[in-house]
């Protein structure tokens, strides 16, 4: 008798996707989107376990967790690693894009997919903002304050794609939007 695995995405989360464009010295990507799931898991914000249940998430789609902590206040990409961010506590407002880019708020619950090249800051955290980050299996990440050779822009345009999405597994938004 086979294993069922048991979906720990809640009930009402939804999937936002949206494309952005170079911006100066930051890439993002010309063409995957960016994927922000609202309300991913269902968290008590009083809660502490919020952290553990985006590991858990992550880790059953595919995408090993390698750190708990929050976002750089610095715009900053990966131009190595597509990343996704889960929401464990606390809110915030992030930029997306690079400077004068995309303004989101992000709420415990809420997690995000960024291929690589996405510039992302972080502008203002409440109390106990805290991030689950993951990566896809066999992509290292790096930090890129600066532009990118051509050559290095083409390398990661040229990523593999991840076989699941990190927050709905196998039929999930990213392999729909990312082929």
């Amino acid at each position: 008798m086979a294993e069922q695995t048991v979906s720990l995405l809640a009930q009402n989360a939804r999937c936002e996707h949206f494309m952005l464009a170079p911006n100066g010295w930051v890439p993002n990507n010309s063409r995957l989107p960016v994927l922000l799931w609202r309300g991913a898991l269902d968290l008590d914000p009083r809660a502490a376990d919020g952290a553990t249940r985006f590991e858990a998430l992550f880790a059953q789609n595919g995408w090993p967790p390698q750190w708990r902590d929050g976002v750089f206040d610095y715009h900053h990409f990966h131009s190595t690693a597509h990343e996704a961010l889960g929401i464990a506590s606390g809110d915030a407002e992030l930029i997306l894009g690079g400077p004068h880019g995309r303004k989101i708020a992000v709420n415990a619950g809420d997690a995000l997919v960024l291929p690589a090249g996405t510039g992302h800051c972080l502008l203002m955290a409440g109390r106990r903002f805290q991030v689950v980050g993951a990566y896809p299996p066999g992509q290292q990440w790096d930090i890129r304050r600066d532009a990118i050779s051509d050559a290095a822009r083409a390398a990661m345009e040229l990523l593999p794609f991840p076989p699941c999405d990190p927050v709905a597994g196998e039929n999930g938004p990213l392999v729909r939007h990312w082929r």
